[in-house]
């Protein structure tokens, strides 16, 4: 079973979001703990993405048209860190 370990403001931050993304968020942990993050890419609505630039090396996933969940992800330790769930700056 996979870990998943979330940044300290994250928690603040999930007691804003909407309800659906809360939801989707919930569903998001879900799928990582028990299959692990290359489950992720079998659904083509979480968009699961290598980021580019500043933030090479972390990944994302869309969690509704606005807010998407930025991770890192440890092969070795089978853990995940939640680095942050942010609006989507376009």
């Amino acid at each position: 079973m996979w870990q998943i370990q979330e940044h300290r403001d994250v928690s603040k931050i999930c007691r804003r979001l909407p309800r659906q993304v809360l939801k989707k968020y919930e569903l998001w942990k879900a799928i990582i703990e028990f299959h692990g993050p290359e489950k992720l890419r079998e659904f083509p609505g979480l968009a699961d993405e290598k980021l580019k630039g500043k933030r090479t090396g972390e990944r994302s996933s869309r969690l509704s048209l606005q807010y998407r969940v930025i991770y890192l992800v440890e092969e070795a330790a089978e853990t995940v860190y939640v680095i942050a769930v942010s609006p989507h700056k376009y």
